[in-house]
């Protein structure tokens, strides 16, 4: 039970353009002290990618939900599905098993403010934070979230924000002297990420 109390699944996009946002949510999460959980944590080519997302829900506490790719950018592009799609999953959780998930939480993020009420209008009266893309705010809007829901003497969003940049500049130069290369470190697994993050942090 401990261990539920501290995860906290995340779903959100995991394209090469979000990489920038993934990064601070991680730190923010595991500099608060809780377990990061998402899909790319473990790769297993025989799982079955459904049942590790309805595994990952149950064991966690908490999620992040972030809909940013809910619209798509250009012609013949499709908008993505996956997000609302695991959301729907997690707060069903909480109603289809309320004896067991009642004390589930969620956080509810998008790109820019109002635009999911076009898409998903069934959330339009939940309170969603919006980042505008960019990774300070993401950082904040985690940091605020916890406390809201009863983190006791939260750091400021600012000094999670200058542990995240001393520790990436210190990851990179470790990593560099190790022999990684450029692309190597920037295309490392999500959990090796998280694992030299908590390393780093501890």
């Amino acid at each position: 039970m401990g261990r539920y109390e501290k995860n906290v699944f995340i779903n959100c996009p995991f394209d090469k353009e979000y990489q920038s946002l993934l990064q601070p949510l991680l730190f923010t999460v595991i500099y608060l002290g809780f377990t990061p959980r998402i899909a790319l944590e473990r790769a297993d080519s025989g799982e079955v990618r459904f049942i590790k997302i309805c595994q990952l829900i149950k064991a966690s506490k908490y999620s992040i939900h972030d809909l940013s790719r809910i619209q798509s950018t250009r012609k013949g592009e499709y908008y993505r599905l996956n997000m609302s799609f695991e959301l729907g999953l997690d707060i069903g959780a909480r109603i289809f098993n309320y004896s067991k998930y009642r004390t589930k939480c969620c956080l509810i993020l998008e790109e820019r403010k109002y635009r999911y009420q076009a898409a998903i209008s069934d959330v339009s009266n939940s309170d969603i934070k919006h980042h505008n893309g960019e990774a300070i705010k993401i950082v904040t809007a985690v940091r605020n979230w916890f406390a809201e829901n009863g983190l006791r003497h939260t750091p400021s969003a600012t000094t999670i924000w200058y542990s995240f940049s001393d520790f990436m500049n210190d990851f990179y130069e470790k990593r560099k002297s190790e022999g990684f290369t450029r692309r190597e470190i920037y295309s490392m697994p999500v959990k090796e990420l998280i694992d030299y993050m908590s390393e780093w942090i501890n």
